[in-house]
């Protein structure tokens, strides 16, 4: 478990706060690399896997379309404005 720092100034307290503070901004930056690798398509290397690429990218967008059909099929009355 944690111990929980004894500060003794007010300097002491705006020291482990700016560490604090650089330790998250070093964090969020490695959070931000790997988010951004995972998100970057992968180039293919053989006209084969260009091909299969192609086809996993069109069968993941025919079923984002077929998901959103039939949400709006189910909750589209939700968004639909009622007449007066």
């Amino acid at each position: 478990m944690a111990t929980i720092p004894t500060f003794k100034t007010l300097e002491d307290l705006q020291q482990r706060k700016a560490e604090l503070h650089d330790a998250i901004h070093e964090e969020g930056q490695q959070v931000s690399k790997l988010w951004h690798g995972l998100a970057d398509p992968k180039p293919a290397s053989t006209k084969g896997e260009l091909v299969a690429n192609l086809i996993a990218n069109s069968i993941t967008a025919i079923d984002a379309f077929l998901l959103v059909r039939k949400l709006m099929k189910t909750y589209g009355s939700l968004f639909r404005r009622k007449k007066r």
